[in-house]
């Protein structure tokens, strides 16, 4: 079944990206952002390229993948759009060069190994890879990301490395349905930037926080980039 020149998939995507871009602006008004304050990041981990495509029809420019093996594929299908491509995943060390030579973004540094890697890597050609430090507030194991307390030396650290841009601090929460507790949980975050701006002299700006059930929490906290992936393509396949 077609509606025009377009598919029922392609307009259930349409519509779900117009839906949510509506949400994020009344957000943003609800909490007294910037209109625009708050970028969508769309997670196509696990979704088909032809979908990606659809939602970059729809107005969408920047995606974010985990796998790197997956990507590559995606990359290379759809190197004719202008894309801006994010590495959202934890980082191994043998994937650092290929992540440094194909994703404008990085955001699951933790360590400083892996910073000097992507450094190393990143051609010259192409300007400095924008880079988010992930921070783990809640120790836990199976997720990746740096202490709180180690946040401040890691920071000045990947400033010195000058294929790196250093943009902001990125973070996964534990899950939790209570959204005041999840709005708590992300502040901890932006009070974490904020700290770093004021002892390092910095002016980072990317607060890389909230996902598709906990997103608008996150605006509230001061989140300026949601990482969608459901709410936009449905289930992984």
């Amino acid at each position: 079944m077609a509606y025009g020149d377009q598919s029922v998939a392609d307009i259930d995507i349409i519509e779900r990206i117009d839906n949510i871009q509506t949400l994020i602006r009344q957000t943003e008004a609800s909490c007294r952002r910037e209109p625009g304050s708050v970028q969508l990041l769309a997670v196509s981990k696990g979704h088909s390229a032809s979908m990606i495509k659809q939602a970059f029809t729809a107005g969408l420019r920047d995606f974010g993948e985990s796998y790197l093996q997956e990507a590559q594929s995606k990359l290379n299908t759809l190197s004719t759009l202008p894309i801006c491509w994010h590495f959202i995943g934890p980082v191994q060390s043998n994937k650092t060069q290929a992540i440094a030579q194909n994703f404008s973004w990085v955001h699951g540094v933790s360590r400083f190994k892996i910073a000097q890697r992507l450094n190393d890597a990143r051609p010259i050609s192409m300007p400095p890879l924008n880079i988010c430090l992930q921070v783990n507030f809640d120790e836990e194991a199976s997720k990746s990301g740096i202490d709180p307390a180690e946040v401040e030396a890691l920071a000045s650290a990947v400033l010195r490395l000058p294929r790196l841009r250093l943009r902001g601090l990125m973070m996964i929460p534990r899950k939790n349905v209570d959204e005041a507790l999840q709005y708590l949980s992300f502040v901890r975050l932006t009070n974490l930037l904020n700290a770093l701006n004021h002892n390092l002299s910095l002016t980072l700006d990317t607060l890389s926080m909230g996902m598709s059930d906990d997103w608008q929490a996150a605006i509230r906290a001061g989140s300026t980039m949601i990482r969608i992936g459901s709410a936009i393509f449905g289930e992984r396949q």
